[in-house]
C-alpha cells in the first residue's frame, strides 16, 4: 500500500468512525470496509491506522479482540478474556446491552473469572496506538483553547507556563510513538504500550490543567478522551505495572538489549 492509498483508507476510516454509531455498529461497518482483511494482510499497517484513528475521534470497537484472536491464529469475531491492571480479568463484549465500566461507561468491559494465557504483543501495540490517538485528540483540545480564549487581555497561549506543559505533552506523545514504531517483539511492546500510556496520561494532565474549569464539565469532550485514557491503560497492564515488569525482565537478563540501531 503506497502512501496515496495509505491516505485515501485512514480518511474512509475516519469518516466511518465519525459517522456511525461505536460499538456493534462500528464494529460491523469496519468488517464491512475489509478490517478483518487488513488485519492478515498488514497487520501492523491495519493496526496502526485503525486504533490510532479510535482514538482521535473518540470512537470504540471491540477490535482489540481481534487482534487477540489473529495472534493466537483463531477466526475473528469471538470475544475472550484479557488481563487488566490490578491481577483482574476483563473481556471486551461484543454484545449490544453490554454495561459499561464505572469509569467509562461508554466501554463494554465486564468483569469475568481469570482466563487462559493471551498473546499480548500486538494486543499491546494496538492499545499503544489507541493511546497516542487519545492524546492527540486531548492536545488538540486543549492547543485550541489556548488560541481561543484570552485572559487579561491576551490569548491564553501566550502564557509560558502554559506552552511549556503543552510542548511537554507533545514531546511525550511524540517520544511514544517513536518506540512504538520500532516495537517488534514482547519487550519492545511491554515498553511501547508503557510509554504511550504514560504520555497519555501526561496529557490528560497537562490538557485538564489548560481547559481549567471548562474541562471539568459534561460539555466539553475532553472529559471523555480522560476517561477513555484511563481506562485503555490498565488494559493489558498497566503503565506502572509495565515498568515494573521491563524492570524485572532486564534485571533477570543482566543487560538492556538493543532495540533501534541508530
Amino acid at each position: 500500500m503506497d502512501a496515496e492509498e495509505r491516505e485515501l483508507l485512514e480518511e474512509t476510516l475516519r469518516k466511518t468512525m465519525t459517522a456511525t454509531p461505536s460499538g456493534g455498529g462500528l464494529d460491523a461497518a469496519l468488517t464491512e470496509l475489509g478490517w478483518p482483511d487488513m488485519l492478515a494482510e498488514e497487520p501492523s499497517a491495519a493496526i496502526r491506522a485503525v486504533f490510532r484513528l479510535l482514538g482521535e475521534t473518540g470512537a470504540h470497537a471491540p477490535l482489540v479482540n481481534d487482534v487477540l484472536l489473529y495472534e493466537m491464529g483463531r477466526p475473528l469475531g469471538g470475544a475472550l478474556p484479557m488481563p487488566y491492571a490490578g491481577g483482574k480479568w476483563v473481556e471486551w463484549s461484543r454484545e449490544a446491552t453490554a454495561v459499561g465500566t464505572a469509569v467509562d461507561p461508554r466501554l463494554p468491559l465486564l468483569s469475568v473469572a481469570e482466563g487462559a494465557p493471551v498473546p499480548l504483543t500486538l494486543g499491546r501495540q494496538a492499545l499503544a496506538w489507541w493511546l497516542l490517538g487519545t492524546g492527540h485528540a486531548m492536545l488538540a483540545l486543549a492547543r485550541r483553547h489556548v488560541l481561543d480564549r484570552h485572559q487579561f487581555g491576551r490569548p491564553l497561549a501566550s502564557f509560558q507556563a502554559l506552552r511549556h506543559r503543552l510542548a511537554e505533552t507533545l514531546v511525550a506523545l511524540e517520544g511514544a510513538e517513536a518506540t512504538l514504531v520500532h516495537a517488534d517483539g514482547d519487550l519492545s511492546s511491554l515498553l511501547a504500550k508503557a510509554a504511550a500510556g504514560r504520555a497519555a496520561l501526561t496529557a490528560a494532565r497537562h490538557c485538564q490543567q489548560a481547559l481549567g474549569g471548562l474541562g471539568f464539565t459534561a460539555e466539553h469532550p475532553l472529559h471523555r478522551h480522560v476517561k477513555r485514557t484511563l481506562v485503555l491503560d490498565g488494559l493489558l497492564g498497566s503503565t506502572r505495572e509495565l515498568t515494573r515488569e521491563a524492570g524485572r525482565v532486564l534485571a533477570t537478563r543482566g543487560a538492556a538489549p538493543r532495540l533501534v540501531d541508530l
